[in-house]
């Protein structure tokens, strides 16, 4: 019988090279394990200050070194089987140390067999127990348990979704017949959006084509109260994005910024690639004293969890109020292809 949820039965790959969560992480723990050396040869805190700073010089800059060749080769390591890819980490590991021991016998002549020895051995320490934590990580997080939780982060969205949709037909079906068979045939593509395996990322086109569909019922409903700004002429719709990332802060931009009000009021969307990123920066009305916002603390933190989930720390959510209105800023990186080993 077919599972709903994959199983961790997937051989093990690589980190993300590149992302910028595993590289923080990679920088964190060795300067961890260099502190943690550093006391264990000393008792004094005066001695335990003094060696971690001449640790770390001696470490961080092949550690540097490291982290630029595995983000140049990401690609190709990410290819490889497991095995084969974690024995070219470790040797690329030994190589830069050996380099930089290299440099310093030409240069100073003061590095003996016993510490080169201890260096390699501490780099092959570092790598291998990294490799171990990513490995045991990717266990945890991939695919049974974060897909299971990417599961139910989307079915929180789905009740809201239908029932708001459901609402904007049936105010039309005795006042306006032909646009409610019309809109009734819109609600049927989003249901049928809304329905399927939400768990992969999807290109942006598609997300803002759902939310169009979705805008238009409202508009349906709600009539000239609700005025909608699209600026996307800059947006890169082959982008890839967590589906559903962008309707819910819409129907919290109706729920909360034109609903409250029987004055017209605009929903703008502007979408748009910088540097390497998709920025997603979404503002409508603002209602001061609004009896809503538990729930619009809810999608917010539904959307962040979904983007970690996804993207670990490249990507993030930003919320602020101005002056009249309120605005929410989604960062994510700009992805076309999918990679092994994630969700996407």
């Amino acid at each position: 019988m077919r599972t709903i949820i994959n199983q961790n039965r997937d051989p093990l790959d690589l980190p993300d090279l590149r992302n910028l969560g595993t590289i923080l992480r990679i920088l964190l723990a060795v300067n961890a394990m260099v502190f943690v050396a550093a006391v264990a040869g000393d008792t004094q805190w005066s001695a335990i200050s003094d060696a971690w700073v001449q640790m770390s010089a001696t470490v961080e800059p092949p550690l540097l070194v490291v982290l630029l060749a595995l983000y140049a080769l990401s690609p190709r390591l990410l290819a490889m089987p497991y095995a084969q890819g974690a024995a070219s980490v470790l040797a690329l590991s030994v190589t830069v140390v050996l380099g930089f021991n290299t440099i310093l016998v030409a240069t100073f002549g003061d590095v003996t067999t016993t510490t080169l020895l201890r260096r390699l051995l501490f780099a092959l320490v570092i790598t291998a127990a990294l490799l171990y934590y990513f490995a045991l990580r990717t266990k945890a997080l991939s695919p049974a348990i974060s897909e299971a939780r990417l599961q139910a982060l989307q079915a929180r969205i789905r009740p809201h979704f239908l029932f708001n949709s459901i609402n904007a037909v049936l105010s039309l079906i005795r006042r306006e017949p032909k646009q409610a068979e019309e809109a009734l045939e819109d609600l049927a593509e989003l249901f049928r959006v809304l329905m399927r395996d939400n768990r992969q990322l999807a290109p942006l086109l598609d997300e803002v084509t759902l939310c169009k569909q979705y805008l238009g019922l409202e508009k349906l409903r709600l009539g000239e109260r609700l005025c909608i700004e699209w600026h996307i002429d800059k947006m890169p719709e082959d982008a890839l994005v967590p589906p559903l990332v962008l309707q819910p802060l819409l129907e919290n931009a109706v729920y909360h910024g034109i609903e409250p009000s029987s004055a017209p009021g605009v929903i703008a969307i502007n979408i748009f690639l910088r540097r390497g990123e998709v920025h997603a920066i979404l503002r409508n009305p603002y209602q001061a004293g609004s009896r809503h916002k538990s729930g619009n603390r809810m999608a917010l933190a539904n959307i962040r969890e979904r983007l970690a989930l996804h993207f670990d720390a490249e990507a993030g959510l930003e919320s602020k109020v101005n002056r009249e209105s309120y605005e929410v800023h989604i960062r994510m990186p700009y992805r076309t292809v999918l990679q092994k080993g994630a969700h996407a």
